[in-house]
């Protein structure tokens, strides 16, 4: 690969520093919902043998396999259940609804309650190679803890939480022991993080922003509430925190490539960059959504940054490999050493800012999100957030745990940002988790900050938030606390527990 080779195909030719990159998004996210993601994650955590790829024919496969079942009235050895009745349990009780333009479409799409799901069901796409949903939640883990040990630590703890054990309902270990009869194959065991899986070092992000920091302590508190429900409602708690701490991570992505590539834009033009360069790459205050607004434009304008700074970082790490040089991008300090490889070059390296905008006028339907990557970045972000639009009339409540709902019934209704009951459960669970007794409900609105959700706690006395809390019995109104509500813990443990 040159530089020349680059220009002529920049986005199926990213630098391989650059695609390696702690800041990079590869494998690029495309389509998904909430349950593609937790099926994801079961593949990712516990099958990896299993390819995005195989997974829709496996579908097709178990598909056949229970109508000619049902055809002669068998079972598979160890299945309680004969081929009609498998066919309701993964047809009617456990089918996810479609979307309005998948109605006719054959294919299993189930709730992913146990990880013998992922064999079958949750690919992002029904045809070609999907990408793996699931690495973009062990990418949080990893950015999000301190060290590697750490994210180890969490990733056992996440998959044995994941894994059906003694403590959950009697439908859990029934549906689990039911697919693998079916199915011939049993989730598991534990895949091990991986040394070499890119991560910036340790203290790098102390003292900024960052969701995946807050995911990765709330991640732990979801896991240790799973005995305290169903594993109905534990799933829908862990899909509600996994869908909005997703989002706010690429994002955060999108932010900090742009930065990065501001500073070194400003080399090029022989600024001095001095000094704690992480104080010009990493947001001390992270905010891209705010509750009741619009959220579709600002993803958009995100997104068409990101791609400006992928393509201006790409032409510079291309520029310096073809003069000889060794760039890296994997922290602040590499990012110094980077600049002062411009400098060095600054010269020789004056065409790259007339290539850059010749690429992005050559590439400006995909900067807008029309086509290719930003349009696909832009699908992510939409379907990950928005609450799901099912073609079933009534199943159109199923989905509970969104951040974007439509403002009214018409289809030309605007999406804006006002999370559901369960990412409220969720968030709130999260907030008080750690401390004893009710606090006030600015520590919601710090924690939905942490995510990149603007709130003012001022107003949730008043608005649609404070409405859905004391409907689900999560505050108290008291005209001695701040706003004059307090968040009280939305589960309570036993003294036998």
């Amino acid at each position: 690969m040159t530089y020349t080779d680059f220009l002529a195909s920049p986005w199926s030719n990213p630098h391989p520093k650059y695609r390696d990159s702690p800041f990079s998004l590869f494998p690029a996210p495309e389509y998904a919902n909430s349950e593609v993601l937790i099926a994801g994650l079961y593949r990712t955590i516990g099958a990896s043998g299993i390819a995005e790829r195989q997974v829709p024919a496996r579908g097709r496969e178990l598909d056949q396999r229970i109508a000619r079942m049902r055809d002669r009235r068998e079972r598979p050895e160890g299945a309680a259940l004969d081929g009609d009745a498998s066919h309701t349990l993964l047809r009617t009780v456990l089918e996810s609804p479609k979307r309005p333009n998948q109605s006719s479409k054959r294919y299993f799409q189930v709730m992913p309650l146990v990880g013998e799901t992922a064999f079958f069901s949750g690919s992002a796409r029904l045809t070609g190679n999907s990408w793996p949903a699931g690495f973009l939640t062990q990418q949080m883990v990893l950015l999000g803890s301190s060290n590697l040990n750490l994210a180890a630590q969490l990733w056992s703890k996440l998959f044995a939480a994941l894994n059906v054990d003694e403590k959950d309902d009697v439908f859990a270990h029934f549906l689990r022991d039911e697919l693998a009869a079916w199915t011939g194959e049993t989730w598991g065991p534990l895949v091990e993080l991986r040394d070499e899986l890119r991560r910036l070092p340790e203290g790098e992000l102390d003292g900024f922003a960052c969701p995946a920091k807050q995911f990765v302590a709330d991640l732990s508190a979801i896991v240790d509430a799973k005995t305290l429900m169903t594993r109905r409602r534990w799933i829908s708690m862990l899909e509600a925190l996994v869908r909005m701490a997703a989002v706010a991570h690429v994002v955060w992505l999108f932010e900090v490539q742009t930065r990065i590539w501001e500073l070194l834009q400003a080399t090029l033009r022989g600024e001095e960059v001095g000094g704690d360069l992480r104080f010009r790459i990493y947001p001390r205050n992270f905010i891209y959504l705010r509750f009741g607004t619009g959220a579709v434009s600002e993803l958009k304008d995100r997104i068409s940054k990101y791609l400006r700074a992928r393509l201006g970082i790409n032409s510079i790490l291309w520029k310096l490999a073809e003069l000889g040089g060794d760039p890296s991008l994997g922290s602040a300090a590499e990012i110094a050493s980077l600049c002062r490889s411009i400098t060095d070059r600054r010269e020789e390296m004056t065409g790259v800012t007339r290539d850059f905008h010749e690429l992005v006028e050559r590439e400006f339907r995909t900067l807008l999100c029309r086509k290719g990557i930003g349009s696909n970045l832009l699908e992510f972000a939409g379907h990950v957030l928005y609450q799901r639009l099912a073609a079933d009339p009534r199943l159109r409540g199923y989905d509970q745990g969104y951040v974007l709902r439509k403002r009214g019934p018409s289809k030309s209704s605007p999406w804006i940002c006002a999370p559901g009951p369960v990412s409220i459960l969720a968030t709130v669970h999260c907030s008080l988790a750690g401390v004893s007794g009710p606090r006030s409900v600015r520590r919601l609105a710090q924690h939905l900050a942490a995510y990149g959700i603007s709130l003012n706690h001022r107003d949730i006395a008043q608005n649609e938030l404070g409405q859905q809390l004391r409907m689900l019995g999560l505050v108290l109104d008291s005209p001695d606390a701040e706003s004059g509500m307090l968040l009280v813990p939305p589960f309570t443990r036993s003294k036998a527990a």
